[in-house]
């Protein structure tokens, strides 16, 4: 995957067969980056679950060039442009959860205390890539080989004093049930099947070392979707579970999760919980309306008859909890860019609802935040024309500058959905990463 052909890149190669060795490189590498404004670090946490695994970790840093758009700005028009004119290279970055205004006629109104921009893309100096147990570093303005040893020379210093950083409920627990009930009126109505609803905790003067929270939370998940990006003074801690969308030659593929129960506290256990989830009517209903909502996004993209779910109901095991994922897969139309491909499929139906538009309506009126970043989507664009987008759950945003730090935590609401229930899987996603900030 690595452009070799490209002017004034140079490549390095190495391998590192033992994994000790190898975890050890990839925590020197996070640290590294604390020397670059501008960053992102995708990683899989060598995840094999995934069929279409492709990296253990990608990873760019430094910017040759960038683009920040916002939402109202013809922002995937200019990113179509920008992927054309720099088609030979890797481009990172992330598309926020906003750009629904220039997908539907809808707005977005609430306070923005993060301030991400709506997309940005970068082109990174330097970019590594870790496959199995091989190395590629690859840099446009240095020596790779110096960059590896820079690297490994590097003494990560043992970790500070605990983390005690506490978050507060944007709403309280009143106010979220009294609106998974108008939620169940709306479904009740005819005006919509599934929505789904977020709340937000946050902290508005959070002091913290991004780098250790990170690693920090990395070590806690292990989510086959992590992410790590920096765009000046604004980060994303990503520890998602969840795909939006990757293309594989050809194909187009969307792992849509809808379904959550804890981990037990022993294999019989852990069995017992995944036939729970397995067998949920609640849980399958979520997630067959989400898998239909996919299936008519890709079929926008796709060739006739060539839109199959790979599979449904598909029991996957994280480090605290089980999730219910299914597969979607087809072929893309000729004429049908990659841009268009993932302007045809956003916001991902599993953060949004069915029927999707009226569900962001509802979202715009019923929660008390801006999403922003969050429920948008962090990858990258190959120059072999893959790319693999995650979807942002399970993150921290932070604006390093005025210290603001937002986790947002939502879940599906069909009409069986019972409130206190759906109060308690939200607190049950956002207790590792809680526990984390808490130095637990």
């Amino acid at each position: 995957m690595l452009d070799l052909s490209a002017p004034n890149v140079q490549v390095f190669t190495i391998s590192l067969p033992d994994d000790p060795a190898l975890e050890a490189f990839k925590t020197k590498a996070i640290h590294w980056l604390q020397g670059f404004d501008q960053f992102c670090c995708l990683d899989s946490n060598v995840q094999q679950q995934d069929p279409y695994h492709q990296y253990d970790l990608l990873l760019g840093a430094g910017c040759l060039n960038a683009l920040i758009c916002r939402a109202g700005e013809g922002a995937f028009q200019q990113l179509a442009r920008f992927q054309n004119q720099y088609s030979d290279a890797f481009l990172f970055g992330y598309l926020s959860y906003d750009l629904k205004n220039e997908v539907e006629q809808l707005s977005s109104s609430h306070p923005d205390p993060l301030g991400f921009p709506d997309l940005c893309f970068f082109i990174p100096e330097h970019r590594i890539e870790i496959r199995q147990h091989t190395i590629h570093i690859a840099s446009a303005t240095q020596s790779p080989q110096s960059i590896y040893q820079e690297i490994q020379n590097l003494v990560v210093k043992p970790k500070g004093k605990k983390l005690d950083i506490a978050l507060q409920p944007r709403i309280c627990r009143e106010t979220y049930l009294s609106t998974v009930q108008a939620i169940r009126k709306e479904i009740l109505l005819g005006n919509i099947y599934e929505m789904n609803f977020c709340q937000e905790f946050y902290n508005p003067a959070a002091a913290l070392d991004p780098f250790e929270v990170y690693l920090l939370l990395r070590e806690a998940t292990q989510a086959p979707f992590g992410a790590f990006f920096r765009w000046h003074d604004h980060f994303a801690l990503c520890a998602s579970p969840e795909r939006f969308l990757a293309k594989r030659g050809q194909k187009l593929i969307s792992q849509p999760i809808k379904g959550t129960i804890r981990r037990g506290n022993d294999l019989i256990e852990d069995l017992a919980l995944q036939n729970e989830l397995f067998q949920s009517p609640k849980n399958r209903s979520e997630n067959v309306m989400i898998v239909d909502l996919v299936r008519n996004d890709l079929a926008r993209s796709c060739q006739p008859g060539t839109v199959v779910v790979e599979e449904l109901f598909g029991i996957y095991g994280f480090r605290t909890v089980f999730q219910m994922i299914s597969t979607v897969s087809g072929i893309l139309e000729d004429n049908i860019s990659a841009i268009q491909a993932i302007q045809h499929a956003f916001p991902m139906g599993s953060m949004t609802g069915a029927p999707k538009i009226r569900s962001m309506q509802l979202i715009e009126q019923l929660e008390q935040c801006r999403r922003g970043l969050y429920s948008g989507a962090i990858g990258y664009f190959a120059p072999n024309g893959d790319f693999d987008f995650n979807v942002v759950i399970r993150s921290l945003l932070y604006n390093q500058a005025s210290s603001y730090l937002s986790l947002q935590v939502g879940g599906a609401i069909v009409f069986d959905s019972d409130p206190e229930a759906e109060y308690a899987e939200c607190l049950l996603k956002a207790e590792r990463i809680v526990g984390v900030l808490q130095g637990g």
